[in-house]
């Protein structure tokens, strides 16, 4: 199989979308990752009434089971991910006085726990080759956390730290591992449209080694 594989987990509207649109102009498949087995088919159609190539796997990325599944039928299917791109968030409202502990461990399982499993499944084909690129969808509250999405801000923290450290383990190895730090609300036709933040992820693909960033900051 010789197709460029770029997988996205967490695929839906907004930042997402544009991240595929810009991976598939650069002439990837798309593996496409979501919960909802009919979003998603709806979703990946539009992608592919746009000319691209695409693929959609159901899979819930807080069922460490699901996620392992949605990669061994990417592999089976499609071949190894040359691009990983996670998107998944769970963002349940609360101050920190007020959520409770369950809630703050089921959204930081797909907050920050789906994305080590997801990088987990597609790590040995990238070691082994010495190239990959796996890029995180950060946010804003990471840096300035707002109280009444605590849990959410907890989670942007640990994708965040997740991360960096990923990118001081494997970075030696030929695998570029960076965050896009969204800091604003996404809305098409403004800045933070999401064909815009989107082009934030190539760039970090497409960097040379010796200049890699971790972090974008878009603001």
């Amino acid at each position: 199989m010789s197709q460029k594989v770029c997988a996205i987990v967490g695929f839906g509207t907004g930042v997402s979308t544009g991240v595929a649109k810009a991976f598939g102009k650069e002439g990837y498949t798309l593996a496409l990752i979501a919960r909802n087995p009919t979003k998603l088919e709806d979703n990946a159609q539009a992608l592919k009434t746009m000319g691209y190539t695409v693929q959609s796997f159901a899979a819930d990325a807080s069922d460490e089971a699901s996620l392992v599944g949605a990669f061994k039928q990417i592999r089976a299917e499609l071949g190894d991910p040359e691009v990983l791109i996670y998107n998944a968030f769970a963002a349940t409202p609360g101050k920190p006085s007020s959520i409770d502990a369950k809630t703050l461990i089921s959204d930081f399982s797909v907050n920050v726990a789906g994305a080590l499993i997801a990088v987990q499944q597609v790590l040995p084909a990238m070691q082994a080759n010495r190239k990959g690129t796996i890029l995180f969808t950060g946010g804003g509250l990471a840096l300035n956390p707002f109280a009444d999405v605590a849990s959410l801000a907890i989670g942007k923290a640990g994708i965040r730290s997740l991360a960096f450290s990923l990118a001081q383990e494997l970075g030696s190895g030929g695998i570029h591992v960076g965050t896009v730090t969204i800091c604003g609300i996404v809305e098409p036709g403004t800045h933070f449209d999401p064909d815009a933040i989107a082009q934030s992820y190539l760039t970090l693909h497409q960097q040379a080694p010796e200049a890699w960033q971790t972090e974008i900051i878009y603001k």
